[in-house]
Formats: structure tokens, C-alpha cells, sequence
């Protein structure tokens, strides 16, 4: 019987794969400077596509060892280990051999990062949240997405929504739009791209006029980012309304 994979064993693959011009690169484009939103944050140089190609390497990384990456101060080490942690939950996930309890603890190994600040930057999050946390509440009560967004955190924040994304792509949209209320007054730029996004997507994916209605009701108060993400792909002429109402 062979060995289970290690952390050590995807450090080492990373470590192959890293560029330190790259890496200077990421640490510039993902905001590391003190003061700013990724601030500290250590970057190889590794670029997703390979992150993606090691986590598949290693799909059955046992869960003690994601939830060591996690706690990396390595930003493609923390990513690689949730696209890990995606494959083993979408692998649990399957209809013929769905094991809930196995979905239940990557859930709260993957909330428990969230909680101590190891998912903690927008692309961590948005490679996570609507693979994970979505799919395990798509059946399920949603209290979960609202405690999250009652936090001060943006890291849960965008979690809480991103989350929502699959139940967009489901053709729900209600959760999203709930959430939408509550953070509408967050002014922090990463919240507002997500919170526009995901408006934009309920009226791409759902419906135009569930969007156009959302807007109706609340464009007067939302910021300027989420209202022009969230009314991308109207006409010029309702883009135009929207804007005057704020």
C-alpha cells in the first residue's frame, strides 16, 4: 500500500516550480506593502495553472496536512492546498458515493482557516469559497453565510458571498440578494467588486429583472464600484439611470 502525500512533498513540488521574478511580481500585484490588504504576505512565484497541476498530484493529501499548508505564511502553498482541499470534497461529493461526513469535516477545516485569518486574500477566497461552502449549504439552512457577513472581517465577508455563487449558478439567487442588503454600506474595495459581481452574475445567470429590481430598490445607496460592476452588462441607457440615482 503506498504512502499518503505530505505538505512537505507539495513544498517541494512548489519549490520546483517557483520564479523569483514572478514572485515579486504577485507580491506587487497582490498588495503586500504594510498598510495595504495582503501586507506580509511571501510569494514563490508560482502561477495558478501550476498550483492547480501540483494539487492534482497530490488530490489525496490527508486532511492534517492541507490544514499545515494552510497555516503557511507561502501564499501558493495556502492556495494549493485548497485546490486540495476542492478535489476532496467535490470527489466526496459525488451523488453515488456521497459521504457527509467526510464533506462536514473539510467544511469545518476549511472554516476554521477562514476564522484564523489563513484564507486571507481575494483570490484564496474566490478559488474556495463557491466550491466548499456552497455546495454544503445548497440543501441546507444558510445561517452560516449570514454570520459570516456579520463579522467586521473582509477575508469572511467574501466568503459569505462568493459562497453564494453556487447557488446562483443553481438559479437561486435569493441568498445572494439578502446578503447584498446586509453589506451594501461596506466600502472596502474587495467587497465591493464581490458584492457587484455577484449582482452582476444573479442577472446573467438568473434573471435581468431580478437584478434590475435589486437595483431599483438600492442603487441610491450602493458605491460606485459595486453599482458598475453589478450593471455591466445592462444597456448604456440603464447604466446611465443608475448612476443618476446615487
Amino acid at each position: 500500500m503506498s504512502e499518503l502525500p505530505t505538505a512537505t512533498q507539495v513544498r517541494k513540488a512548489l519549490t520546483e516550480l517557483a520564479d523569483p521574478e514572478d514572485a515579486g511580481n504577485l507580491q506587487r500585484f497582490f498588495k503586500t506593502a504594510p498598510g495595504e490588504y495582503g501586507e506580509g504576505d511571501v510569494f514563490l512565484g508560482v502561477r495558478v495553472p501550476a498550483s492547480r497541476k501540483v494539487a492534482k498530484q497530490f488530490a489525496t493529501l490527508p486532511l492534517e496536512q492541507i490544514d499545515e499548508l494552510l497555516d503557511s505564511p507561502v501564499h501558493e502553498e495556502r492556495l494549493t492546498a485548497l485546490f486540495v482541499l476542492n478535489l476532496r470534497f467535490a470527489a466526496a461529493s459525488k451523488p453515488r458515493t456521497r459521504d457527509d461526513s467526510a464533506r462536514a469535516e473539510m467544511v469545518e477545516l476549511y472554516l476554521a482557516a477562514v476564522r484564523r485569518g489563513r484564507v486571507n486574500n481575494w483570490d484564496l477566497v474566490d478559488a474556495s469559497a463557491e466550491h466548499i461552502i456552497g455546495p454544503w449549504l445548497l440543501d441546507q439552512d444558510r445561517a452560516l453565510l449570514f454570520q459570516l457577513a456579520g463579522q467586521d472581517s473582509l477575508w469572511e465577508r467574501r466568503v459569505a458571498l462568493l459562497s453564494t455563487f453556487a447557488f446562483i449558478k443553481a438559479g437561486d439567487p435569493s441568498t445572494t440578494l439578502e446578503l447584498a442588503e446586509i453589506l451594501l454600506t461596506d466600502r472596502r474595495d474587495l467587497i465591493q467588486k464581490a458584492l457587484g459581481w455577484m449582482l452582476r452574475e444573479v442577472g446573467k445567470r438568473v434573471d435581468r429583472a431580478v437584478l434590475t429590481g435589486f437595483l431599483d430598490a438600492h442603487a441610491a445607496e450602493m458605491g460606485r464600484t459595486a453599482l458598475s460592476y453589478a450593471a455591466e452588462h445592462l444597456t448604456p441607457e440603464q447604466r446611465t439611470a443608475y448612476r443618476a440615482m446615487r
